[in-house]
């Protein structure tokens, strides 16, 4: 199959081609993102392959089906950037990954933890300019400490297991608990008001639905412990970035770790330096000392990439052979109840 490989980058590339070599598609790979905009440049592709920044709304669908394109198929897991509705209209087939390296996301989550806790990135820019005072550098230890975990899939599980070898005590939230946890590593499942209020430490791992955009709000962070490190490897729309800025100028919050914006989309993956930042929350949040920012970087590994390029040309090869789609998503999955 001919597949439009849209928002490409070096590193996605290289990995979509070394799969290929399994499958044998045509793939054209292109650097704009697909929006309605960029859309036209899929005309006679039967399939486009769509990043986690792309804009699929009901009007890049509209111009892509015009164009023949009856597959959409996301390198990504999470789907909130896809109007489903407008899909399933149309007749086009959305296939995600579900899962490539859940080890990938929740290590760099617990990198942001550490890097925050032993203030490794101030602690960098110090010794670059010859400044190996250590005042302002103390930490904690981890062992111990309180650690809420917000999602028990294969991320969250993932990082739980992390946490537990540093002995950390844990909390957990999912609507659906897992007893595993609970037996192999002592972890409590808890509701979210509780997690709030003991937590040290509160790692997001749940996907973006209606039911969980700004699960974090004003009244969330001002139920938290206070001095509670905020972790988010999920989806950016999971905070609400500027209640968190109120949270952390006051000083309740006392760190937080973002590999995800909610308003990351046409920013995060691009060059800016030498430029001015045009998003005001976004440079708000970049002057923060305690607040460590990374471009949802959290999926970047070898393996990851492997995973993400094989199991979505075999989706994409699925489809040609008329075989059941095994990653399908479909507007009804969006519609689940809130976690609150």
């Amino acid at each position: 199959m001919r597949l439009a490989v849209f928002d490409t980058h070096r590193f996605d590339r290289e990995a979509m081609e070394a799969a290929n070599a399994r499958y044998g598609h045509t793939l054209v790979f292109f650097e704009p993102r697909l929006t309605a905009q960029t859309a036209q440049l899929a005309q006679g592709f039967t399939g486009v392959c769509s990043f986690v920044n792309d804009k699929v709304d009901a009007a890049a669908l509209e111009a892509l089906h015009a164009g023949g394109t009856r597959l959409v198929a996301l390198r990504s897991a999470g789907y909130n950037h896809v109007d489903l509705v407008t899909a399933g209209r149309l007749g086009i087939k959305v296939v995600r990954v579900p899962e490539y390296s859940p080890y990938a996301v929740a290590e760099h989550a617990v990198a942001l933890v550490l890097a925050l806790n032993r203030r490794i990135h101030q602690a960098y820019a110090r010794v670059r300019d010859w400044n190996f005072s250590l005042d302002g550098l103390v930490g904690f230890d981890l062992h111990g400490k309180t650690v809420g975990v917000v999602g028990t899939g294969r991320i969250g599980q993932a990082a739980a297991r992390i946490f537990h070898g540093f002995g950390c005590r844990l909390l957990c939230f999912d609507v659906a608990p897992d007893a595993t946890l609970e037996r192999e590593l002592g972890a409590r499942y808890v509701t979210l008001e509780t997690i709030y209020r003991e937590a040290d430490i509160l790692t997001l791992h749940v996907p973006l639905t209606p039911g969980t955009h700004h699960l974090i709000d004003a009244t969330a962070l001002e139920k938290m412990k206070p001095g509670v490190m905020l972790i988010n490897t999920g989806r950016g729309a999971l905070i609400d970035s500027r209640a968190l800025i109120g949270a952390l100028k006051s000083g309740h919050i006392g760190a937080a770790g973002l590999d995800v914006y909610e308003e990351e989309e046409g920013v995060f993956f691009q060059d800016f330096s030498g430029k001015v930042l045009q998003d005001d929350v976004l440079a708000r949040l970049l002057t923060f000392p305690n607040v460590l920012v990374t471009s949802h970087q959290a999926f970047l590994t070898r393996e990851a990439l492997g995973n993400i390029a094989d199991t979505t040309l075999s989706s994409v090869q699925a489809f040609e052979r008329g075989a059941p789609l095994v990653h399908e998503v479909k507007a009804e999955q969006v519609l689940r109840p809130p976690v609150r």
